[in-house]
């Protein structure tokens, strides 16, 4: 007997392998109908669905060299402006291109990052595609055959390989002419290119720069090999150097050694021993190289140096150290510099590149950027809340509005406000208590004025025209025949060296002004030895309790010839008045000094120094 039963469960499980058989059957032709549908079109339409493609392609194409030009970025947004702080904006022109910095100083003088990840670039790329796709392909030589397309809108997801870049694009395209017609839904697309290779290996670069500032140390090894940063000069007269020259000179340097670093890898053989120095130790898997340009923004700022001269002052002139028997002109001077160096990686076909920002802080390569699990607070940006409305007028000496560009100095950072109009700016400033408002104007003098904008809501800014002179010197009533520096102090120090500079701009005020005027020497200073004693331990029993003997050693002074020696200057307050600077020329007077020629006669020079003065002519 047939049990019921067990014959209704045997026709349910045939019911549910029908059932799962039908299910995998639509299962695998949606997953493989994809790599079947070109065979599927008709061949009248396959030239539609061919160029469709080749648009993709291209498409893809242009965003991979688009992303590798601009450091991985497609879309450059968010742009950030520089200031005289850190004239460096959020982003380097080079060669036309807005490259974002991955790591730079932002106008108001903060630390930033921008470093695009896998995932942001493969967005990038889907989202290039997808809004050109449909504006740049071009499919008007189909209509003109009689061709219906209607294209819908794209779906597009991409990802980024080593050696290749995938884009799935998901539009449905329908094309019909007379009876025929045909549709396709999916387009894949792989190009290969080693996008993700030359990503891989700017990140590798960028994070050892981040964590060992490399970059920072060939650039203090440039700086003190090719600035004067400390160190001894044996003269008596002092030694001089042009601020504008050593600027020059560094940036020059910078601009050499900068493109001669090398990364070790495969590709790159030690061919000179000379240059092991240059050869970082990070192997990498591709080609590197390092520009920067001497004509792009760069901050070199020189604490001890003025705009125009670097000047290192001499000691054993003075009264009470002819013991010395020689003088010698001791100089540090300690420099701010931080400036852009673009990092290209590259391969016979492609390039990804990425600028950073090299920072020199106070002589010293600048420490790593912090990481993002320190517990140190990040400095907060006060430029991003200019909440207190302030109102600032800016006038000439004769009280007629001018207009000048306006910042706001709060604490370490300085936010560029914006513009007077007619002499008047009405706007937002952050919030903050002795603070400074900077104004900036062609042909004046830099302002600064202290300003409490939590506290006060106005100001009237007065600049002082400033007037581009020459300079004339008078030594004992006879024209200048030797050398000369001249220095004005009014709460900023402007100097110059005459003959050779005898320009400079000076406005009106009362000023400290200093000059000390050279001319030639004979003084030759023999070479001598001197004995120097200590009392020392005198070792032992006796020692012990304190006994002590008498060692000497003989100390050797080199000889020394001094060609140029002081022979006038001297110190004064003078208040410069407009009218004396719109003359075009200043003449200033100081007594003449006998010329030594011993280091006696020498001192004795320094000390009537002191007791001179500057006269300014009014002839």
């Amino acid at each position: 007997m047939i049990n019921r039963q067990t014959s209704r469960k045997g026709q349910v499980a045939i019911f549910i392998i029908v059932a799962l058989v039908i299910v995998g059957g639509i299962i695998t032709y949606f997953a493989v109908r994809n790599y079947f549908t070109v065979s599927e079109v008709p061949v009248e339409f396959k030239p539609i669905y061919n160029y469709y493609q080749a648009c993709i392609e291209n498409e893809i194409r242009g965003a991979i060299d688009l992303a590798g030009s601009q450091g991985g970025h497609i879309y450059v947004e968010n742009y950030a402006p520089g200031s005289q702080y850190a004239p460096f904006s959020s982003q380097l022109n080079f060669l036309g291109f807005p490259v974002p910095y991955w790591y730079y100083v932002s106008g108001n003088g903060l630390i930033k990052e921008n470093v695009p990840t896998k995932a942001d670039m493969q967005n990038g790329i889907s989202r290039f595609v997808k809004e050109r796709l449909n504006r740049n392909c071009n499919l008007n030589s189909f209509y003109e055959q009689g061709y219906t397309i209607n294209v819908g809108e794209p779906t597009v997801t991409s990802v980024i390989q080593d050696n290749s870049v995938i884009v799935d694009v998901n539009a449905d395209v329908v094309a019909s002419r007379g009876e025929g017609s045909a549709r396709k839904t999916t387009h894949h697309a792989e190009i290969t290119s080693k996008f993700g290779s030359l990503y891989n290996t700017a990140k590798e670069i960028y994070d050892y720069e981040l964590s060992s500032a490399v970059l920072e140390n060939y650039s203090v090894d440039a700086l003190r090999l090719y600035a004067p940063v400390d160190g001894v000069e044996i003269s008596c007269s002092g030694k001089v150097w042009k601020t504008r020259e050593v600027v020059d000179g560094f940036k020059s340097a910078l601009e050499g050694n900068i493109g001669a670093i090398k990364f070790k890898g495969d590709y790159y053989t030690l061919s000179n021993p000379s240059e092991k120095y240059f050869v970082v130790n990070l192997p990498v898997d591709n080609s590197v190289n390092l520009i920067y340009s001497k004509n792009w923004p760069t901050k070199i700022e020189i604490a001890g140096a003025d705009n125009e001269l670097m000047i290192a002052n001499p000691i054993g002139t003075q009264g009470g150290l002819g013991v010395m028997g020689f003088c010698y002109s001791p100089y540090h001077f300690v420099y701010d510099v931080s400036f852009p160096v673009m990092i290209q990686i590259y391969n016979a076909q492609e390039v990804f590149q990425f600028p950073v920002v090299v920072v020199i802080d106070k002589n010293m390569a600048r420490n790593g950027i912090p990481s993002q699990l320190s517990e140190e607070p990040e400095t907060p940006d006060v430029c991003q809340y200019k909440t207190q409305d302030i109102t600032v007028n800016t006038y000439d000496n004769e009280l007629n509005r001018i207009d000048a560009n306006l910042s706001y100095l709060c604490f370490t950072q300085q936010c560029f406000l914006g513009s007077t109009q007619d002499g008047v700016y009405s706007g937002k400033a952050p919030a903050c208590i002795n603070g400074y408002l900077k104004a900036d104007a062609g042909g004046y003098a830099e302002k600064r004025q202290l300003f409490s904008t939590n506290e006060e809501s106005s100001l009237d800014v007065i600049l002082d025209r400033e007037y581009d002179v020459e300079l004339e010197l008078e030594v004992g009533g006879e024209p200048l025949k030797g050398t000369a520096i001249v220095i004005f102090e009014n709460g900023k120090t402007t100097s110059t060296a005459l003959p050779d500079s005898n320009r400079i701009k000076l406005s009106e005020g009362l000023y400290n002004v200093t000059v000390y005027a050279y001319g030639n020497s004979s003084i030759e200073i023999a070479g001598s030895t001197k004995k120097q004693c200590y009392d020392v331990s005198s070792g032992g029993i006796f020692g012990l309790f304190g006994g002590t003997k008498q060692e000497c050693t003989d100390i050797s002074i080199p000889s020394t010839k001094i060609d140029s020696a002081l022979i006038g200057g001297g110190k004064s307050e003078i208040y410069i008045l407009p009218s004396d600077l719109q003359k075009g020329k200043i003449k200033l007077r100081v007594d003449s000094l006998p010329t030594p020629n011993s280091i006696e006669k020498l001192q004795s020079n320094y000390e009537a120094f002191g007791g001179m003065g500057v006269e300014l002519a009014l002839d």
